[in-house]
This record gives C-alpha cells, structure tokens and sequence, in this order.
C-alpha cells in the first residue's frame, strides 16, 4: 500500500475519534490494519453522511487523499465537507480506573507486556473517557514511529480478547497536531509502559 495513502487513512481515522461512534471506528481502522482499503472508500464516505459528520478542510483532504484512488465515490466524498472548524471534544476524561476494574488490571498488563520496550512505540499511556449516559470508556493513547495502522488493528484484537467490544486505540505519530479529543484524554492519562523510543517522540500531555 501506498504509505502516503496509509497515513492520511489512519490520521482521518484518529481526527474521527470521539466524532464516530466507536462500533464503527475500530471496524475502519481494523480494515485499514489489514489493507482493505476499497471496502474503506466504498463505505467510509457513506457512513460519515449517514451520520451527519461533517469534514473540515484538512480531513477533507485526507479523506480524498486516502480513498480516492481506490474508488470512493466522488460525490459522497464532497458532500462530507461541511464545517470550516473541526467541533469541540464532547467528552470528559479522568486518569484512575474504574472501581469495576480490579487492582489487577488484566488489560493494562497484557498491553504493558506487549509493548514494553517495543521497536518504533514511545509512550503508551491511557486515560477513561466518561460522556453522558454512556459507560466509562477505556482509551489508550500511544506514540509510534511506523506502522499505526497495524499496530492499531493489533491492540484493539486485543482488547476484544479481553471483553472490550468496541476498543478505543488512539496510535500517533510523533509531532501529530492533536485534536481536542485527544488533548483531553493525554492531559488525563496515565503512564502505562514505554517502548523503546526515545523521549523526543513521546507524548507530552498539554
């Protein structure tokens, strides 16, 4: 896959967070982890329009750079551009656990033991996402050098093992502009484990 294609794919899909609901996101970046990338333009553009998602300037960009050349529907694509400023983050986000999670947290080992040290990971950190009326919400939040897409596809199998169904895997590159979403989250977080990295492309929280 073209890797500038790949990256505008994965960087739309991390501007989508909190925007999207999560059913549907993990199910794209699963898809984008594992290279179908014509059912991503054949139903991405779709489902923003279902869902009443509006695409400022630069995700517009990325959504034309990233599923246009493999066949996205040229009039879907432009009727997603809406807005001229990506909204406000509607979540809260808190960095302690859950009463409901033991002091044995099964999913905080598992990704500890599976990215501690790790070639290309930098920071992995997570936070709890509360909005409302909706159940608290598990967020990890990782740096990475290459390969996100497929470092996200692989996390959220993880989590799915571990009885998350719609797992939220927020993985960056170094020097992203973060959206609100993720602002929020960072500035809530926890550290989880480092990879090995060094500290110039780990997260900073703000």
């Amino acid at each position: 896959m073209d890797p500038d294609i790949e990256a505008a794919c994965h960087e739309l899909l991390l501007r989508l967070a909190g925007r999207m609901p999560d059913q549907l996101l993990w199910r794209y970046r699963d898809w984008l982890g594992e290279g179908a990338m014509t059912t991503l333009a054949r139903t991405l553009p779709r489902t923003l329009l279902k869902h009443n998602i509006d695409l400022d300037q630069p995700e517009y960009r990325l959504l034309v750079a990233g599923l246009v050349p493999h066949g996205a529907d040229w009039h879907q694509v432009s009727s997603t551009l809406g807005v001229d400023e990506a909204p406000e983050n509607r979540y809260t986000f808190t960095g302690s656990a859950p009463d409901r999670v033991n002091s044995v947290d099964s999913v905080s080992a598992l990704v500890h033991a599976t990215l501690r040290g790790r070639p290309d990971v930098g920071e992995v950190r997570q936070s709890w996402r509360h909005g409302e009326g909706e159940e608290l919400k598990r967020v990890l939040l990782i740096t990475a050098l290459a390969g996100l897409p497929r470092l996200t596809g692989e996390l959220q199998r993880v989590l799915r093992v571990l009885g998350d169904e719609e797992p939220s895997v927020e993985v960056m590159p170094p020097k992203f502009d973060l959206p609100a979403y993720h602002r929020a989250a960072l500035a809530s977080s926890e550290l989880v484990c480092t990879g090995a990295v060094d500290t110039g492309h780990r997260l900073a929280a703000a």
